[in-house]
């Protein structure tokens, strides 16, 4: 017992050292810590706060700083045999050129939010007409014309008339914006500097105008584009007409180009910043904090939206839902869904992307997205399917931000308004220039993929051919008029049908088929039906050969494999017999 107790005692002693041993060591480290003047813990505070934020808000000052501010080249996207890059991109500098950043902004989101709340946009003023549509709805198209820009002054512009080639660039903004944000007026005053006019389709509810019905736009909503263009067509049918979209808005105007596909009179157009695929937009803007914010931001701007329309929301959605949403998801499951007549907010995203129509596109669309674009993210882009299509050439950055691009040491101006402005304008001085064909559009890429492959055309002679109607640089351009079109007729030339039909009726062999031709700045090969006819013939009786081979081989497979059966059963039958 008394060894016991002498255990313990001993025990506690040597814990109890243990435990002034460590105070006199801590004591030792403070001491020695607070002889550290305090200056030098803010300063390495500091260091830590602000190699933080460098992490956090994605700066690459120090890259651009050990590279000698020399930028980064832009990415192009395209197909190899694809007229619209051979004729018009290739021959744009700014695209061929490299991005450079302003240094105090180097990070996609300072430059995002620099150009939210302070942006520089130019001192310009607009002139408004209000375009009812066809459902009862109103929109204000807010323009600028050439003649208000000239030289830094402005005046009040002036109409234009019916037969006024000089050309007119719709612009499509993106969420909540519209013609007072300031990457619209960057865009606007470049685009009036060059002499050409401009107009600013708002969106509806947007841009001081009320809504009259009870229709509101949202991601897919297409109809309203439709209708503008249309008019604008219409009423200036001389003026070729490019149109601009921007973030959703550039969702809306590829979307909208594939749904027409060549029926539309669009001559050219650019995407700037989609979001491609609003599904996985909706998962990016929801994985970290910083997107979160963004979320929070775009969602704040959306309430504020239906807020301006409450009697309307208040009858057509839950108005209690929309109040309270924090996500840009929750307003669409609040307010999109039940108005727009969709499903789920998963199907609204899935039906409106825009990367489901990128296929279809007919028209030269320059589409320019930053690979460090905060609210739209790199994942969503359609690379394969940019480069399949042949009117459709991708450019990449990467840096940027959304919608921002600034460069210049003062951030006085934005890269990509440069390019929307050399883009546009070397494509109306090329043949390449989309024009309007009298046809249905496509809605589907089952349908594009069906109208685009080859086929076999059987003439009433029996005559076989094969026929592929693959798109080239000459087809874009009206059917002329009777007067000026030619007929081929066995490779010989009538200027009208009559002489044709003479020709016909002269000829004992049988008619190929007529060859309609347009006369057009470049050359066609001519086509040699008969060698097509006859390569098709030989084709055919390889393939008649191949399916008598194939038969007897079955046949033989069938016998080898079934004689044990067959064996056995005959040789009971003829036992029997026996």
């Amino acid at each position: 017992m008394n060894n016991h107790t002498q255990n313990s005692n001993n025990k506690m002693c040597c814990f109890n050292s243990l435990d002034e041993s460590s105070f006199k060591a801590y004591k030792l480290l403070f001491d020695a810590l607070s002889l550290i003047p305090i200056s030098h813990y803010l300063f390495a505070l500091l260091v830590s706060l602000l190699t933080f934020l460098y992490s956090f808000l994605e700066f690459h000052f120090l890259h651009d700083l050990f590279s000698g501010f020399r930028g980064s080249p832009v990415g192009l996207t395209f197909n190899p045999t694809s007229a619209l890059y051979d004729g018009v991109v290739s021959k744009c500098r700014v695209l061929h050129g490299r991005y450079l950043p302003t240094p105090w902004l180097s990070s996609p989101h300072i430059q995002t939010g620099f150009l939210h709340f302070f942006g520089r946009p130019p001192s310009l003023s607009y002139t408004r007409q209000l375009f009812h549509l066809s459902d009862g709805g109103i929109i204000a198209l807010d323009w600028l014309m050439s003649s208000d820009v000239f030289g830094g002054s402005f005046s009040m512009s002036k109409s234009i008339s019916k037969d006024d080639t000089t050309p007119i660039v719709l612009v499509i903004p993106g969420l909540t914006s519209d013609s007072s944000s300031a990457y619209i007026k960057h865009l606007a005053f470049k685009i009036a500097n060059r002499g050409w006019n401009v107009v600013v389709s708002n969106h509806r509810g947007l841009g001081g105008v009320s809504v009259a019905t009870d229709c509101f736009y949202n991601a897919g909503w297409t109809e309203d584009m439709r209708e503008v263009i249309n008019h604008l067509h219409l009423k200036y049918p001389m003026a070729p007409l490019f149109v601009v979209g921007t973030s959703i808005g550039a969702n809306l105007l590829v979307k909208y180009l594939g749904e027409d596909g060549e029926n539309t009179p669009v001559a050219g157009a650019v995407a700037i910043c989609s979001p491609w695929d609003l599904l996985i937009g909706d998962r990016f803007i929801c994985r970290r904090m910083l997107q979160k914010f963004y979320d929070r931001a775009l969602a704040f701007g959306l309430v504020g939206y239906a807020q301006l329309h409450e009697p309307r929301y208040s009858c057509l959605a839950n108005w209690e839902g929309i109040a309270k949403s924090r996500s840009i998801r929750d307003f669409d499951n609040y307010a999109t869904c039940p108005i727009g007549k969709f499903e789920t907010v998963d199907t609204y995203y899935r039906r409106c992307s825009s990367s489901s129509y990128v296929v279809n596109v007919s028209v030269p669309l320059l589409c320019i997205s930053a690979l460090d674009d905060p609210v739209c993210t790199r994942e969503a882009i359609p690379w394969d399917e940019c480069r399949v299509n042949k009117n459709i050439v991708l450019a990449t950055t990467h840096r940027g931000g959304h919608l921002a691009f600034f460069e210049g040491i003062i951030a006085n101006s934005v890269w990509w308004v440069r390019a929307v402005d050399e883009f546009l304008s070397v494509l109306h001085l090329s043949p390449y220039m989309h024009v309007q064909k009298k046809k249905s559009g496509l809605h589907s890429s089952l349908e594009s993929s069906i109208d685009q492959g080859p086929y076999v055309n059987v003439s009433t002679d029996g005559m076989v051919a094969a026929v592929g109607n693959e798109q080239t640089r000459n087809s874009m351009v009206e059917d002329l008029p009777e007067s000026q079109k030619t007929y081929n007729i066995d490779n010989e030339t009538v200027p009208n049908i009559e002489q044709g039909e003479q020709l016909m009726e002269a000829k004992s062999d049988a008619l190929p088929n007529i060859v309609q031709t347009c006369e057009q700045p470049t050359n066609i090969p001519d086509v040699k039906f008969p060698n097509v006819t006859a390569s098709v013939r030989r084709y055919l009786n390889q393939l008649q050969q191949q399916n008598m081979i194939s038969i007897w081989l079955l046949a033989y497979i069938a016998i080898v494999t079934t004689w044990p059966l067959v064996g056995s059963a005959l040789s009971i039958i003829f036992r029997k017999k026996h």
